[in-house]
């Protein structure tokens, strides 16, 4: 599987951004907690300041690297998604503004795959744009990243041509009850 690359832990741990298959469809990631890496995608991307990432984590319990505790009923909702899904969730310490933008909220998502859950676990949670500039096509391969981003990016893993949409995203709210914002 493309995520057993020792390359890419290698530069994902040492800071790096990479442009690779996600659960869903190719993404620009880098570490989460690395708010240089976070302002360098953002760089990369030309993505506007105000508009936050989805955050990828390899387990449930990474969300306290946030300082984040779910509800029981939180929890619920999000065992009760089979598909992907990111989970946008009330984050308001200050130390996270680089990720929240302003708006005190973080989008997370437990990939399906499970090699890619084993990646996140031995590198950090990864923020996971679309790997495209603002306003533009998502990448669908490769190829297309490469058009896009050229030498800016320090590896790109190839996954083949991906035809899936991106993850359904979920608000949950501290009451227990959920709205969803993207199908």
């Amino acid at each position: 599987m493309v995520w057993e690359n020792e390359q890419l832990k290698k530069i994902l741990k040492e800071g790096g951004v990479v442009v690779m298959p996600t659960d869903t469809i190719y993404g620009i990631l880098g570490r989460a907690q690395d708010e240089k890496v976070v302002n360098r995608i953002y760089e990369i991307r030309q993505r506007a300041p105000s508009k936050p990432c989805i955050v990828l984590i390899g387990d449930l319990k990474e969300i306290r690297k946030f300082d984040i505790i779910l509800t029981e009923q939180q929890k619920n909702i999000i065992k009760n998604f089979t598909e992907s899904t990111s989970f946008v969730i009330n984050c308001a310490e200050e130390k996270y503004s680089y990720l929240h933008r302003g708006t005190k909220t973080l989008a997370l998502r437990l990939p399906q795959e499970k090699e890619l859950r084993k990646l996140l676990l031995q590198v950090g949670p990864l923020v996971a744009p679309s790997a495209n500039p603002e306003a533009l096509p998502p990448s669908r391969s490769i190829d297309d990243a490469k058009k896009y981003f050229g030498k800016l990016v320090d590896l790109y893993i190839d996954g083949g041509k991906i035809a899936t949409k991106a993850s359904k995203i979920v608000r949950l709210h501290g009451d227990g009850t959920m709205t969803i914002l993207r199908e």
